[in-house]
């Protein structure tokens, strides 16, 4: 069983994702920052694979995909990065984020047989088309055992909600804002009505809220109407400023003070 799916039957509440840019801040700290938010608590972790023009993104995690290309990150060092994480214990759920262009490049099938031989378990296309998604891309998806994650707004539909839904099989990743990812979102009256009118359609998917979540209050505020919440910038940022030899401390203590 899919491990993302094994997480959503274990816990259905507070459920934490981190989200970092391989490649950063060095080109080889991808799998001991990996291994340190397993050890810190973290219930999921997103792999970003950095691109040169990441639109929905913010400043901070476009600088760190700068920096990641800079180092010399692509899709196929990442996959040689993970080759071996799972014999070596590592059993946090792994999604690898990006854009599509990229996985184009590398070639959809060849990404699907990649993943799955590393042990990563879906993916966020946040730029792929769901209708090119289910007439081209779904069954290659599931031959390979890989789970789709899709974005909703504010501004989507109900309809389109439960369309998304329909085809999704990770989580309904919910976008808290319009906007770039790192904006810090107030959790207002405007975004907790969102929440609680999405939380109201039933969706058949775990729920997980992102862009602007950033300490226990709004990790705690966000997760009231969905299954959780996910981190992104703020982490980049602690990354940012941290020395190599402090990192693993210092993610133990940001995992500790999102969810003490």
């Amino acid at each position: 069983m899919n491990r993302l799916t094994t997480l959503f039957q274990r816990k259905t509440s507070d459920v934490l994702n981190v989200y970092f840019t391989a490649g950063f801040p060095q080109l080889g700290d991808t799998v001991p920052i990996l291994q340190a938010l397993q050890e810190a608590g973290a219930d999921l972790v997103e792999i970003g694979m950095p691109y040169s023009d990441p639109v929905a993104d913010g400043e901070t995690i476009q600088r760190s995909n700068q920096q990641a290309l800079d180092n010399g990150m692509t899709v196929a060092t990442l996959f040689e990065q993970l080759h071996g994480v799972r014999a070596q214990g590592l059993t946090v759920p792994i999604l690898l984020m990006g854009y599509l262009n990229p996985v184009v490049q590398f070639g959809i099938e060849k990404f699907c047989q990649q993943c799955q031989a590393v042990g990563v378990d879906g993916v966020i296309l946040p730029d792929l088309p769901l209708e090119v998604y289910e007439r081209e891309y779904k069954a290659l998806f599931a031959k390979h055992g890989l789970q789709v994650v899709f974005l909703v707004t504010p501004q989507t539909s109900p309809a389109r909600v439960r369309q998304l839904d329909a085809l999704a099989d990770g989580f309904i990743y919910l976008v808290a804002a319009a906007g770039t990812t790192g904006a810090q979102t107030d959790m207002n009256a405007d975004v907790d009505a969102y929440l609680s009118r999405t939380k109201a359609l039933g969706l058949r998917n775990p729920t997980l809220v992102g862009f602007g979540i950033s300490d226990a209050a709004s990790f705690a505020a966000a997760s009231r109407h969905t299954t959780g919440a996910i981190i992104g910038s703020a982490f980049i940022r602690l990354l940012q400023q941290t020395p190599a030899a402090q990192q693993a401390a210092a993610i133990k203590d940001f995992v500790a003070g999102i969810r003490p």
